[in-house]
């Protein structure tokens, strides 16, 4: 795994970002979210929005950013992904890794939120997540939303 790089995203990425996106469907994402993904890498890395990329050999493998909101003292992660084809690598704790280390080089957080699914809960258990809500069919029919939250202070 040291051939795992992180770096920012760039508009470069956007096809294979969107490529990685698609490999999730429908089991991890509902194909009705694309357009808002699509939507927000238009717009990351830029004010409270940050988004990064892993990479192997230059390809870009995964991708996860971070929306912050200083004045609640709050963060959320966003749009968190690894290829399919690579799940089971553990790419997605690199992704959670580096995504960790970008809040906590932001001053002043006190927690960290996610909206995800019951398919992916326990991994953000892992990590000290705790659920604070579920919504059945919250994300497409058949994709519960897990709302979770970190407590970093």
């Amino acid at each position: 795994m040291h051939d795992i790089l992180s770096r920012p995203y760039t508009i470069d990425d956007f096809s294979v970002c969107l490529a990685i996106f698609d490999s999730n469907v429908p089991t991890f994402l509902a194909p009705e979210e694309r357009t808002d993904f699509r939507q927000f890498l238009e717009s990351v890395n830029g004010g409270d929005r940050r988004y990064l990329v892993l990479t192997r050999q230059g390809s870009v493998i995964a991708c996860g950013g971070l929306i912050v909101d200083t004045e609640t003292r709050r963060a959320r992660l966003a749009w968190g992904m690894v290829d399919r084809a690579l799940h089971g690598q553990g790419l997605g704790t690199r992704l959670m890794q580096a995504r960790l280390a970008m809040v906590r080089a932001t001053s002043d957080i006190d927690e960290l939120g996610l909206a995800t699914s019951q398919h992916t809960g326990g991994f953000y258990k892992r990590f000290g997540f705790t659920v604070s809500n579920v919504t059945r069919d919250g994300l497409a029919s058949g994709l519960d939303r897990w709302d979770m939250i970190l407590r970093l202070a």
